[in-house]
């Protein structure tokens, strides 16, 4: 390996008992920074891949600069290496740790890799078992292949950002999550796990090309579905049926806190009028979703009424106990003490006494280290890999 053998921070490729992770045995070359390409490989560390980390020198990842934070979050459980594409002896080493590697994740803008001779036509040639992913904003061709974009761009391009905001508004990014991001992160997830199990089929890797606007295209299809159903033609019309929904949405209580409610359903708002005065809207007029979207902004408006006579626990456990679909609005800080979290056991141990401790690998699997995957590698501990720390 060219005296490159990374050294390693993560308890991911430990199993439980005598369980070995689902993804044991998989190794990634991650060249990937930032936030989409390095959550969708924390994914796979977690799952148990051995994911060595690729970061240019000197100062490695831009993450580590820009929101250290984030890097922690998206990186922990991997091994680093500085690597110097842009020199011969950097490339060879790449080249070198590929010969051994399942997966090859880059998130370069299109024709990067080319420029340096690892373009995925060339890797897939010399190593055809290798699965390569490319990460990027509008995908490897199109007249946008080129521009630089964030988030916010990507939902805009795909139709999301113009039914986002509030009722009345404009288009706004009001939800508190990089959508468009996550979502690219983890289309590439589990694109990548169906291309390793077609491998195992066909003995042949190959090159995923996956655009973050493009993932978030495909998930406005519920969109397009319902407003194609219902003739929503216009922008005013579909902004309508995203985002007004009668006795739908968070509504402050007595005590400042805010309560979700969701009585969607004509079952569930029958059980909501049982329990709370929501005249005149609880007759027999009102019992169907058709009668009431006409009117929902005015059924909105009463609900929240109603439910800022009552605490927010108090609301909570009145519809609870009557089967109606609500939660409180909980506060990062205090996500991970609550009950429901707690008790699935959603957090590592060792962050317990944190305010915001990290959360680990949402679904249960044999193997999976009962810890989570540990900490992200320091600059140090890649320029300690290296042996010198340049190339």
């Amino acid at each position: 390996m060219s005296g490159i053998e990374p050294q390693t921070h993560a308890a991911a490729n430990s199993g439980v008992g005598d369980v070995a992770p689902p993804l044991a045995g998989i190794t990634v070359v991650d060249l990937s920074e930032l936030l989409p390409g390095p959550f969708f490989t924390q994914n796979l560390a977690e799952l148990g891949a051995r994911v060595i980390k690729i970061e240019r020198p000197p100062h490695g990842d831009n993450a580590r600069r820009m929101g250290a934070g984030v890097f922690e979050a998206v990186n922990r459980g991997k091994q680093s290496l500085l690597v110097d594409l842009k020199a011969q002896r950097g490339r060879d080493d790449v080249l070198a740790l590929l010969a051994d590697a399942d997966v090859l994740v880059e998130s370069y803008r299109p024709g990067v890799m080319g420029r340096l001779g690892l373009d995925a036509a060339t890797l897939c040639e010399r190593f055809p078992r290798l699965v390569c992913v490319s990460l990027s904003g509008y995908g490897q061709q199109g007249p946008w292949a080129q521009l630089p974009g964030h988030d916010i761009n990507y939902l805009a391009a795909c139709g999301a950002l113009a039914v986002s905001g509030e009722a009345g508004g404009g288009p706004a990014q009001s939800f508190g999550l990089p959508l468009a991001d996550l979502c690219g992160a983890m289309y590439a997830l589990s694109a990548t796990l169906a291309a390793l199990l077609q491998r195992d089929r066909t003995g042949r890797g190959q090159h995923l090309d996956v655009a973050l606007a493009d993932c978030a295209l495909h998930w406005m299809n519920v969109r397009f579905g319902a407003w194609r159903e219902a003739g929503a033609q216009t922008l005013a019309a579909q902004r309508d049926m995203a985002l007004v929904k009668p006795a739908y949405g968070a509504f402050r209580c007595a005590d400042g806190r805010y309560l979700s409610v969701a009585a969607l359903e004509d079952h569930f708002w029958q059980r909501l009028c049982e329990v709370l005065p929501l005249a005149p809207f609880d007759g027999d007029a009102w019992r169907t979703l058709s009668a009431r979207k006409s009117e929902a902004q005015a059924i909105n408006a009463r609900l929240a009424q109603a439910l800022a006579a009552w605490d927010a626990d108090q609301a909570f456990d009145l519809l609870a106990r009557a089967d109606v679909p609500a939660a409180p609005v909980v506060e990062p800080a205090d996500v991970a003490a609550l009950p429901q979290f707690s008790i699935r056991d959603k957090f590592p141990h060792e962050g317990a006494g944190d305010v915001l401790p990290l959360a680990r690998f949402p679904v249960p699997m044999a193997g999976l280290a009962p810890g989570g995957p540990g900490h992200a590698p320091t600059l140090d501990d890649a320029r300690a890999s290296r042996g010198d720390g340049r190339l």
